[in-house]
């Protein structure tokens, strides 16, 4: 007796990624503090699995290294992270990896049942599991954190921001109740996600710094210096001590709802992918990277 569904007899999808990079993320560690410095500046650090696989494997070293007490998650170049990858020539949405999560490899599954699989893996379970590290993170944003970006200065338990950075979830333009690791009714109070959501407009680091989702903020010159210095100050913590202290908040968090938030978001999310795809529009409502570019180009910052 076979073991595969009867739906899964067709061609396993082809992998076409070219990577422009051996190297998406860097690593060191200096003074007790790991940097990990995501490394697609000509592609504003877009996600690619080939990147969030090699993040993972930086937050373990981190993690596994007693000489490191804090960890630093920043971007290089002009932004910090543009979001998934949706349209570079390093997309690997049909690459198989070395999973992490008990998840099964998606590349040889049908329907939604593909973006489902790969999704839990290496973006809802990978950033799950970066925000329960047990050593303090702290994101160094520039620029722009937009959509994909959002999960990852959200993981993290500090964000310190330059005042020309911005925030923007704008894929309700296709059809998505947010990105998968949704975090935004927790971030900003129910209206304002609302507002952030259904316009999907750009939040300038002032007001998300005025709604409590940003730490601090500096001038951009300023941006490096202000990280490592609050970075170095926590180092001088004992490793345990922060430990536990980071681990009784983020049961908080969890007690306030948002792990059962992303779980219902999680699901809705997938459902309009699937929806998409019946009506002939592909996964992301007919969208791809250039018309989300342009559509985000046209649109307002907000105040």
């Amino acid at each position: 007796m076979s073991s595969t569904d009867p739906g899964d007899a067709f061609v396993q999808r082809e992998d076409k990624s070219v990577y422009e990079t051996d190297q998406p993320v860097r690593y060191e560690v200096q003074d007790g503090i790991a940097t990990l410095t995501m490394n697609r500046p000509g592609f504003n650090n877009a996600q690619n699995s080939q990147m969030t696989y090699a993040l993972d494997a930086g937050f373990r070293r981190a993690v596994d290294d007693d000489a490191v007490k804090v960890i630093v998650l920043r971007g290089s170049g002009k932004h910090f992270s543009a979001g998934h990858d949706i349209g570079t020539p390093g997309r690997d949405i049909n690459k198989s990896f070395e999973r992490q999560g008990l998840w099964w490899d998606h590349t040889n599954k049908p329907g939604a049942e593909q973006l489902y699989a790969r999704e839990q893996e290496v973006y809802l379970g990978m950033c799950r599991r970066w925000h329960d590290a047990p050593k303090p993170t702290i994101a160094m944003v520039q620029g722009a954190c937009v959509a994909g970006g959002l999960m990852l200065a959200w993981v993290c338990d500090l964000i310190v921001a330059s005042d020309d950075a911005f925030f923007q979830d704008p894929v309700v333009r296709m059809g998505i109740p947010g990105v998968e690791y949704f975090a935004h009714a927790h971030e900003l109070n129910p209206r304002v996600a609302k507002e952030f959501l259904f316009l999907g407009e750009r939040m300038k680091a002032e007001r998300a710094y005025q709604m409590g989702m940003v730490n601090k903020l500096v001038p951009r010159d300023e941006l490096e210096a202000a990280t490592y210095d609050w970075a170095r100050k926590i180092a001088q913590q004992p490793r345990l001590g922060l430990a536990l202290t980071k681990t009784v908040i983020n049961r908080v968090e969890e007690l306030q709802g948002l792990r059962t938030t992303m779980d219902v978001a999680f699901g809705y999310h997938h459902f309009a992918h699937a929806h998409s795809q019946l009506l002939g529009a592909g996964a992301l409502g007919g969208h791809d990277a250039r018309s989300m570019v342009q559509a985000n180009k046209k649109g307002e910052t907000q105040a």
